[in-house]
């Protein structure tokens, strides 16, 4: 029987032989869901490992952005993010509201794709750690659907708390993150008050 490649072991291939990279970026289309997230993974570790190489095909991730195809389109959240480092003609930049308009999907995980990404881009992208504060900042103010639960948002407070916790040094708006983080001191869910008071134990 024949062994079934696996996309770790594509991820390495790709290294190796960097002219499959137009194959697996083919292999997105593919009908077979297998091979389609097989190959968002790939690329997904790719744009980790090897950002550089991605970074030709940034445009491509960008449409990705707007699939209806739900994996493909966390896959390319967390994609742009990880090129942000190597983004010298700051495609990011231009994209900015496209981006982080993904905050008001109803889908939790759509959402938290973004918050968990922003750290990375305000690494990158230290320029940019005002307008990324300020659109985390709207998270407690999210509205509910039948889709975002009050748990829901409770869960994607925690990741915002994480997130603000990851680039502390860069921001200058202390003040109103501390007391979005102190707000979260009352969350209905535990594990958001406990990563409140930590942040509030260890970086004020």
């Amino acid at each position: 029987m024949r062994k079934r490649i696996t996309a770790d072991d594509l991820t390495e291939k790709v290294k190796q032989n960097l002219d499959l990279l137009p194959t697996v970026l083919r292999g997105i289309s593919s009908p077979a869901p297998r091979i389609k997230y097989g190959c968002a993974k790939t690329l997904r570790s790719l744009s980790e490992e090897i950002p550089e190489q991605l970074y030709l095909h940034i445009d491509f991730f960008i449409g990705l952005l707007d699939s209806d195809v739900k994996i493909l389109k966390w896959n390319a959240i967390d994609i742009v993010a990880n090129l942000a480092r190597v983004d010298k003609d700051r495609k990011f930049e231009k994209i900015f509201k496209k981006y982080y308009d993904l905050l008001s999907d109803d889908v939790m995980i759509t959402v938290a794709h973004v918050i968990d990404d922003s750290a990375k881009i305000a690494r990158a992208k230290p320029q940019l750690t005002k307008k990324i504060t300020d659109e985390l900042l709207k998270m407690d103010k999210i509205s509910l659907t039948p889709h975002l639960t009050q748990e829901c948002k409770n869960i994607l407070l925690g990741k915002t708390i994480v997130a603000f916790g990851d680039y502390f040094d860069q921001i200058e708006n202390k003040v109103d993150v501390v007391s979005f983080v102190k707000r979260q001191l009352d969350n209905g869910r535990n594990a958001t008050r406990v990563k409140a008071a930590e942040f509030i134990r260890e970086l004020t």
